[in-house]
Formats: structure tokens, C-alpha cells, sequence
């Protein structure tokens, strides 16, 4: 586990270990401008696509740079995935992993491919958490360890991997929070949001969008539980409260 400190950023795996995930009054306000930054960039993007207008009309992207890793430690965490309910269709974190790798691509950001695969594959498993109001990016980073600890991943490396997954929701995530976290947090939000959506190339957009249709239908799920294993109870993730 991390070892949290005062100082840690809002939303890193740090502050959500140590808080829970609960904002106080003076934390809410200072995501309200990130916030009220990307809410207005949605309806830009989105009428920017009405008005035929955005750049995801006149950029492209290298097909190679969308292909997951192969490496021992991904083609295992890819596995995972695979069982009696597969039947080969994408899964939801491609789409999350396809539109940061884009957004990555457009924007010729340097990252751990790696990291960033098994960041996206681990960041919504801790949902639904076992417990109530227990910060699911806990749960998640939780389960992202216990893989990594098998494979022996260094800590620094492994806490990267967390703390991408503890951020990936926070709004107004930077580049100063690592490359990987940045782009888990950037995929996420074009994918849940379409926050930045303008930006990726049309026949990207387009294809995650028929995949994700594919996967929605399949009922496929990952496997990634600790079945049994009791966890702390914490406060409900984004709740503001009302101490400074």
C-alpha cells in the first residue's frame, strides 16, 4: 500500500487511501474550475461535431499505435478476461485504452504502454465495491497490486499503475501526475464523457463505438475478484463535507 501523506494531490492513491475519497468544502472548490473547464469543452466538442467543425475530421492515427502490448505480464492480465463468457468481442477498457492511446498519439506523448494496458485493465474492477461506501479506486488499485505483486513489479513501478486508477475520474488531471495517469484519466473521460472526443480521428471514435456496442451485448465480464476478502470501510468517494 502507498503511504499517503498530507500533501498528496486530490484524487491520487495517496489522498483516496487517506480520505476515502471524501472532499472537504475547500477541496470541492478547487476541482469546481477543472470541472466547470471540461463541462464547457464537452458542448464545444460536441458542437463542433454538429457544425462538421473538429479536428477529429483532419487528424489520423497510426492503426500500430492502438495495439495492445504483448508482453508476459499483459498477455496474463489480458486472460483474465477470457472464460465461459467470452465470445471474442472487445472489451469496455479497449475503449478507454483506444481514446487515451489516440489521444496519446495526436499529441505525441511519451508513456509506459504497458502501464497504461494494465492502469485501464484494473481501473473500474473494484465496481460494484464488496462493501458500502468504499472508494472503488481503492478496491481496483487494491487488485491492480496483488496482480502486479505476482509478477514482481518493482513498487515504484506498481504504485504508478494505482495511482493512475485512483486519478483516473478526478477532473483537471495534468501531465505533472505522470504520463500514464494523464492519459487513463483523458481516455476516461472521452470514453464516459466525450470530453475531448472532438479531437479524436472520426473512424477511431466510430470503431470503439461499434465495439463497445459488441461487448455490451456479449455479457462478458473479467475475473479479477478476491471472493471473500473483507475491506475497509471508507467514506463514499466525492462526497464534499463540510470542513474547510
Amino acid at each position: 500500500m502507498s503511504q499517503p501523506r498530507p500533501t498528496d494531490p486530490i484524487g491520487s492513491i495517496g489522498w483516496t487511501e487517506r480520505t476515502g475519497g471524501v472532499l472537504t468544502a475547500r477541496e470541492c472548490l478547487t476541482l469546481a474550475r477543472p470541472l466547470l473547464r471540461g463541462e464547457l469543452s464537452i458542448l464545444a466538442g460536441r458542437l463542433a461535431v454538429v457544425l462538421r467543425m473538429h479536428s477529429g475530421r483532419r487528424s489520423s492515427i497510426d492503426p500500430a499505435s492502438l495495439v495492445p502490448p504483448d508482453s508476459p505480464l499483459a498477455t496474463d492480465c489480458r486472460g483474465r478476461w477470457a472464460g465461459p463468457l467470452d465470445t471474442g468481442t472487445p472489451q469496455p477498457f479497449q475503449s478507454c485504452l483506444h481514446m487515451g492511446c489516440g489521444y496519446r498519439a495526436l499529441h505525441g506523448i511519451t508513456f509506459d504502454r504497458e502501464l497504461l494496458y494494465l492502469a485501464a485493465m484494473f481501473h473500474d474492477t473494484g465496481i460494484p465495491s464488496p462493501v458500502p461506501d468504499v472508494d472503488f479506486t481503492v478496491r481496483s488499485a487494491a487488485l491492480a497490486r496483488k496482480f502486479t505483486d505476482s509478477y514482481h513489479v518493482p513498487a515504484d513501478i506498481r504504485e504508478l499503475v494505482a495511482n493512475a486508477i485512483a486519478m483516473h475520474y478526478t477532473p483537471g488531471v495534468g501531465l505533472e501526475s505522470g504520463a500514464e495517469a494523464y492519459l487513463l484519466s483523458a481516455g476516461a473521460a472521452v470514453d464516459v464523457f466525450g470530453l475531448r472526443s472532438n479531437e479524436i480521428p472520426d473512424a477511431v471514435r466510430q470503431s470503439v463505438i461499434q465495439e463497445y456496442r459488441g461487448w455490451a451485448s456479449s455479457g462478458s465480464s473479467p475475473d479479477f475478484s478476491e471472493r471473500g476478502q473483507a475491506s475497509p470501510s471508507l467514506a463514499a468517494p466525492g462526497t464534499c463535507t463540510a470542513s474547510p
